[in-house]
């Protein structure tokens, strides 16, 4: 199953880099596709514990349909 976030304050590439690691440390076996310009962040898995880890890394992730 895959999770898709809007994740507004995702602004750079720094962002995008500490969101990416935060996602690949506490969820290691999931995908994880990142699209900067949209400001969105898919994650295959668990998509309560991956909206968690976005927000304890520092963002605001919003559900949205996909």
């Amino acid at each position: 199953m895959t999770a898709t976030f809007k994740v507004n304050d995702m602004t750079c590439r720094h962002c995008e880099k500490t969101v990416r690691e935060a996602l690949e440390k506490e969820m290691p076996e999931a995908d994880v596709v990142i699209d900067i310009a949209e400001r969105t962040v898919s994650v295959e898995g668990d998509a309560s514990k991956a909206e968690n880890v976005i927000r304890d890394a520092g963002y605001t992730p919003e559900a949205i349909a996909s």
